[in-house]
């Protein structure tokens, strides 16, 4: 019982040696910045110059005129007889 009770002091002294302690960081204090009051406002701009107005497209040509079409031959003239076309009958119903 002796001899395990050294050891596990031993252990115990080694295990606790081997723990990393944080390390403790001092923040530097720096004075908090705040704002004063808006000064007042600037001078208002000059205006811009305005834009320069598109040139006009120029005016295309008109077209000439079509040529004129041939005159149609001229019709004959009739014999005098009329023809009288009679439809076909239609079939009785059933």
């Amino acid at each position: 019982m002796n001899k395990s009770l050294l050891a596990l002091a031993l252990v115990a002294a080694v295990g606790l040696a081997a723990c990393d302690r944080p390390a403790v960081v001092a923040v530097p204090v720096s004075p908090v910045v705040v704002p004063g009051p808006a000064g007042p406002a600037g001078a208002t701009g000059a205006t811009g110059s305005t834009g320069s107005t598109g040139y006009t497209g120029a005016t295309g040509s008109t077209g000439s005129t079509g040529d004129t079409g041939a005159t149609g031959a001229a019709g004959k003239s009739g014999d005098g007889t009329t023809i009288v076309v009679m439809p076909p009958a239609s079939a009785p119903a059933n």
